[in-house]
């Protein structure tokens, strides 16, 4: 990217994990004016291509190499070993922004990047992806926890915003809380549901799903309702 493009606050973005997270968060910060410089390749290079077309599929050292803003949205026991092995064979830059979108991970597993002058970013987009341009919209109703040195921290809010989020700050030390408190939530409503549609398929009723879908939405929107304002009703 050019200086000017730096003065103008665009940046050329890298995305490394094409699965469900990365191409639709590089969807949501092209969005916001930014440049995609390259994707890697991934599980779903299809759907990828759908939700970034002709985005140019790089390995990720070259992704690296090209950008002013590195997406990392790999599975959580990848991250680790990618951050260091890119940092072993001198990829990272100085000045660099890294950012990571895994919920269990603060900015302590970037540090391999830190140490060689990238600037390390924890934002974590608060849905369930579906890899598809459906979650642009789902974007703008959510929230992302964001994690970062107090001095870049602001750069790490204005990020979320430009994905459509709206930040909340996590403290290093509570990310761990917060992954459990994420996974609680999603894990548990699709095994629920699993369990409820079999018993309903289970007696004959077709389209346990539909049939489920009005109910468990407004069961959700009820208990959200009743954590938001947990006083008691008189």
């Amino acid at each position: 990217m050019s200086e000017r493009s730096r003065r103008d606050g665009r940046l050329g973005v890298g995305i490394i994990g094409a699965g469900r997270v990365g191409p639709v968060v590089g969807a949501a910060l092209a969005g916001a004016g930014h440049a995609i410089t390259g994707i890697t390749s991934g599980s779903d290079d299809d759907r990828a291509s759908a939700v970034l077309p002709d985005v140019p599929v790089l390995d990720a050292l070259d992704v690296v190499r090209r950008s002013e803003l590195v997406v990392v949205a790999v599975p959580h026991d990848q991250l680790a070993s990618l951050i260091t092995g890119i940092a072993e064979v001198g990829g990272w830059q100085i000045g660099q922004l890294v950012l990571h979108t895994d919920p269990g991970h603060g900015i302590e597993v970037l540090r391999p990047a830190a140490e060689r002058g990238a600037i390390p970013l924890a934002v974590h987009p608060a849905i369930a992806f579906t890899g598809t341009t459906i979650d642009l919209r789902q974007l703008q109703a959510s929230y992302a926890a964001v994690t970062a040195p107090a001095a870049v921290l602001p750069i790490a809010q204005a990020l979320a915003v430009e994905m459509g989020c709206e930040p909340v700050v996590i403290a290093e030390d509570d990310r761990p809380a917060y992954a459990d408190a994420i996974h609680t939530a999603t894990e548990f409503s699709r095994s629920i549901i699993a369990q409820s549609t079999a018993r309903l398929s289970s007696i004959g009723v077709e389209n346990a799903g539909g049939y489920l879908s009005a109910l468990v939405q407004s069961a959700v929107e009820s208990a959200l309702r009743d954590a938001s304002d947990p006083s008691p009703l008189i």
